[in-house]
């Protein structure tokens, strides 16, 4: 590992950063690169070929969301099923366990003050553990000691949180009137709690610049986290930023970087939010230059890369977060 302060990392303008990724200065924890493709992307390469009931999403708000960030606008919730009381979330359940789901992601649409609204359908997860015997993933958005109690008394696997360090980006791409501290206290709420928690930090998010990440890194330092995932804004079609350029693919390879120096022995995932087009496969090759353990949807420039380096290469239809499992086997 290189010994470069962060401080140092962060400084470096693009030129002195990719010249250092070529260095090899950054290496993942093991020289096995676990990559993963959940059900609510399709994906098929020559290498792999996702399956379709696996590993689903489930909204537990449909497609409706207090926030209408400019970001997403909802759009991401319409890929989900929808589940909107508990019996429907409990007959779903059963629906995606019989078509073969291994496990799943329950998420929704945020209420006014951050946090999708889970506690009603706490009881319904423990029985997807108990009955059903499904690996639980859930969204938490900001969360109280109490939600988090709650899940981990479900049996609920882990959670997952957006981590913003931003008060900027908060208040003008989520619409939100919660403080950064708000995240800082959900990250102490889910340690406490003592429930597995994997938190993403957004590069971009605040129109394609940089903003808050390297904050939201030092607020993750403060806890224990399960793993991190970095992902980057994209464009989504029909949303206000729908046009704005996303990061550069040296912004995101700096955020992760910075995450491989500060977290050296926590697993460190590039997550399946990222720029799609052109810049991906440039994406995932530095994010594996910058120590990366794991990749969601890869590229094939990135198994090819990995395969070239000589590393052993898995795929799975988990979602990423499950890297904190798959690290310690």
């Amino acid at each position: 590992m290189t010994q470069l302060s962060p401080r140092a990392t962060w400084n470096l303008n693009e030129k002195e950063l990719l010249n250092l990724l070529e260095t090899g200065a950054f290496k993942p924890r093991n020289r096995e690169i676990r990559f993963y493709a959940p059900s609510f992307t399709f994906y098929k390469t020559k290498h792999y070929c996702s399956s379709t009931t696996e590993f689903p999403t489930i909204s537990v708000t449909g497609n409706a969301c207090a926030l209408n960030c400019k970001h997403c606008g909802g759009k991401v919730l319409e890929t989900m099923h929808p589940a909107l009381s508990p019996q429907e979330l409990f007959v779903l359940g059963v629906k995606l366990k019989g078509n073969g789901a291994k496990g799943c992601l329950v998420s929704g649409g945020c209420l006014p003050d951050g946090s999708v609204p889970l506690d009603g359908f706490v009881s319904v997860l423990g029985r997807f553990k108990r009955e059903l015997g499904l690996t639980v993933f859930v969204h938490t958005g900001i969360i109280n000691r109490e939600t988090a109690v709650a899940l981990k008394d479900a049996g609920v696997d882990a959670a997952l949180i957006d981590v913003i360090g931003s008060a900027e980006t908060v208040g003008k791409i989520y619409n939100l009137k919660v403080t950064v501290q708000d995240y800082v206290d959900s990250l102490n709420a889910l340690q406490d709690a003592k429930l597995n928690f994997v938190p993403h930090v957004i590069v971009g998010l605040n129109e394609g610049k940089l903003d808050g990440e390297l904050k939201a890194l030092q607020m993750i330092q403060q806890v224990k986290p399960s793993a991190i995932v970095i992902i980057a804004f994209m464009p989504i079609h029909g949303t206000a930023m729908a046009k704005t350029p996303p990061p550069k693919p040296a912004d995101i390879a700096k955020v992760t970087a910075m995450a491989r120096l500060m977290f050296p022995e926590t697993p460190l995932v590039l997550g399946c939010m990222r720029p799609k087009g052109a810049s991906r496969s440039e994406t995932d090759v530095l994010a594996l230059k910058a120590g990366v353990d794991a990749v969601a949807f890869p590229s094939e420039a990135a198994v090819e890369y990995v395969k070239g380096k000589g590393y052993g290469t898995v795929f799975s239809p988990y979602c990423c977060a499950q890297m904190y499992v798959d690290a310690v086997k």
